[in-house]
């Protein structure tokens, strides 16, 4: 198996959808990566459209409130609220879409998850398991191309950790 490539499980059982990723980066890089504003906004968003922070608090109880910005200029809000961290290894979250002053839209699935980071002898393994509070709710983001779109923002992170665009 190629670890390098996104690995994606959907159980509809569980409600529950799985990524995982192997970026041959130091740990403390990858962890910059997914953490530090400057950082996501240079591969969250799957071209041609960008991710633009407008706010990141990367604490217990703050959050990260961007939006995805089309070609056309178009954005669309996205929050997500950190639960807990635990420096290098993991995070726990929920994820919303919302407006631009960060009020979660309900009609749109919400997920909590955790994003785990783990040190291999190549490089890092990025894991993270969303779970939704219904199969529904799961259904419609695998339908808005969640997958598709996760795993072109994951190779734009590993191209960036290629190009060494992202240093100590």
């Amino acid at each position: 198996m190629n670890t390098q490539k996104t690995q994606i499980t959907k159980d509809f059982n569980a409600k529950l959808i799985h990524v995982a990723r192997e970026f041959d980066a130091p740990l403390a890089l990858v962890w910059r990566a997914y953490t530090e504003p400057t950082l996501l906004d240079q591969w969250w968003g799957p071209a041609p459209w960008r991710a633009e922070t407008k706010t990141l608090n990367f604490t217990p109880g703050g959050y990260w409130l961007y939006a995805m910005v089309g070609p056309e200029g178009e954005k669309h809000w996205a929050r997500m609220n950190y639960l807990s961290i635990n420096r290098h290894k993991n995070f726990t979250m929920e994820d919303a879409f919302c407006d631009e002053h960060g009020v979660i839209n309900t009609e749109l699935p919400v997920s909590t998850g955790e994003m785990v980071f783990t040190g291999t002898p190549n490089g890092t393994r990025v894991e993270f398991k969303m779970t939704y509070a219904t199969e529904a709710a799961l259904q419609k983001i695998v339908e808005m191309g969640f997958a598709e779109g996760i795993t072109l923002c994951l190779d734009q992170l590993e191209t960036l950790f290629k190009q060494e665009k992202i240093t100590v």
